[in-house]
């Protein structure tokens, strides 16, 4: 015997009932597939049936067509690649460089990117354009030259990856080429040569000095050589006298009142009375 509390539905409303869950689930599901969110510091390419859509989707809160569109969202803030790089300078020495980039996709055209390369553009565009720049400036200089214009170069490198990656709609930011590694026998080379240059350098200094001092000795022989001969045309006998009645003064200045008890000859001076 059936329960009396038990309350029966008929088939009719049961449906209904079903229905009523199928379409709040129905509603509930297309309006959460009706909008979509870009977070900061990215941007959202529309796909539309798998077609890329020319609008690109900024930061924030939007409506897509439910089931039909899809969004992709790609960062759009400096990222930074760091890689490895083994080249050959103009001198056909090998060169190691490190070098790290800074780079970000542009904003507004990040759907030719996508359509173009996709998500890997990391791997596929830029790792590669970097390789590619620097083995080409490197090319341009000898071993010697990437160390003493290394300034020069990391412009070079900039100017040419640059322009690469434009063409991808990739922005470059900044490069920093941390340090160019040589082979053990160049590193020698470049020591002994450094060597011999401060040998060089050294000889060059003694000889200039050398040649200052006997420079400067010739000088004074020469000055000594003058004085002399202008000496000589000056001697008349009216100076000798000078010179004999200097040296009787100098004598009187100095005598202390006795006369010497031997004489060799007539006595220089004589004290008169009056």
């Amino acid at each position: 015997m059936a329960d009396d509390n038990v309350v029966k539905m008929s088939p009719f409303k049961v449906g209904r009932l079903i229905t009523a869950i199928v379409v709040i689930l129905v509603v509930v599901l297309v309006g959460t597939q009706s909008f979509t969110i870009i977070s900061a510091g990215h941007s959202g390419v529309v796909l539309q049936l798998g077609a890329v859509q020319p609008k690109v989707l900024q930061e924030g809160l939007h409506f897509k067509i439910p089931f039909v569109q899809t969004v992709i969202p790609m960062e759009v803030r400096v990222q930074k690649s760091e890689t490895s790089q083994t080249s050959a300078s103009r001198d056909l020495q090998t060169v190691s460089t490190t070098i790290a980039v800074n780079h970000h996709l542009d904003a507004e055209n990040v759907n030719k990117l996508y359509q173009q390369v996709g998500l890997e553009y990391a791997s596929r565009i830029v790792d590669p354009a970097i390789a590619e720049a620097l083995k080409a400036v490197t090319a341009q200089y000898t071993a010697e030259e990437l160390i003493s214009k290394r300034s020069e170069v990391s412009n070079k490198v900039k100017d040419a990856l640059k322009q690469k990656l434009s063409t991808y709609n990739i922005i470059l930011d900044e490069i920093n080429i941390r340090e160019f590694t040589f082979s053990d026998e160049f590193n020698r080379a470049i020591e002994s040569k450094q060597v011999a240059e401060q040998q060089a350098l050294k000889s060059k200094l003694d000889l200039e000095r050398i040649k200052i001092e006997k420079e400067q000795e010739i000088t004074k022989a020469q000055a000594q050589a003058e004085a002399l001969r202008l000496q000589k045309q000056e001697v008349t006998p009216e100076l000798i006298q000078l010179r004999q009645i200097e040296a009787q003064l100098e004598a009187i200045r100095k005598w202390d009142g006795k006369l010497p008890n031997v004489t060799g000859g007539a006595t220089p001076f004589i004290q008169v009375e009056k």
